[in-house]
């Protein structure tokens, strides 16, 4: 029998915050578990990248990406058992069929599109480019912030997926962003 990869909680919301590189998605995500005292589920990719970095002084190969997709979906799955209204995720599937996309010349794994695919997200918090750069062991594109904003939102608009670009200072987003969490609540119980 194949694993579901629906990752809501039972009659509750999953929302990924979702954009390029240094945009602030951890903070935020932390935050917003934090303000709703729900879960938050982190980048699996960043923990999995750096010990390779450390270790190894490598960086992110097509061949991880599968292991950073099933990994984050394990982790996802933890979230979601622990919770029945609110899950946030620092990232999801869908980061890694971009990343895939923009640093192998254009090719996802057919495993990686099936588990997009199957994935279910309530909500996409797009955090727009506007916060300084921060360099570090795992971030490679600080002049090509702008088009990797455009393409990360270009997969939300080509599948019709739910979504609010979050811009301005840490404050500002998280205000937004919760917002925009209320307001989905309350219509989700309507």
């Amino acid at each position: 029998m194949e694993k579901s990869t629906q990752l809501k909680a039972v009659n509750g919301l999953k929302i990924v915050v979702y954009g390029p590189e240094s945009t602030g998605k951890t903070t935020l995500t932390k935050a917003l578990a934090t303000h709703y005292q729900s879960e938050w589920v982190p980048e699996f990719a960043r923990t999995f990248l750096q010990e390779k970095w450390d270790k190894q002084q490598q960086v992110c190969s097509l061949d991880d990406l599968i292991t950073i997709a099933h990994g984050q979906l394990k982790e996802e799955r933890k979230a979601v058992n622990k919770t029945n209204d609110l899950v946030f995720c620092d990232t999801n599937i869908l980061v890694t069929k971009v990343w895939s996309e923009t640093h192998f010349e254009g090719y996802c794994a057919p495993e990686i599109e099936a588990l997009f695919k199957k994935a279910e997200v309530d909500l996409y918090l797009l955090t727009n480019i506007d916060v300084p750069w921060e360099k570090d062991d795992l971030r490679d594109r600080p002049e090509n912030r702008a088009q990797m904003f455009a393409y990360f939102k270009q997969q939300l608009d080509q599948y019709k997926l739910p979504y609010c670009i979050l811009e301005g200072n840490e404050q500002k987003r998280l205000q937004k962003a919760i917002e925009v969490v209320d307001e989905l609540r309350k219509n989700s119980r309507a």
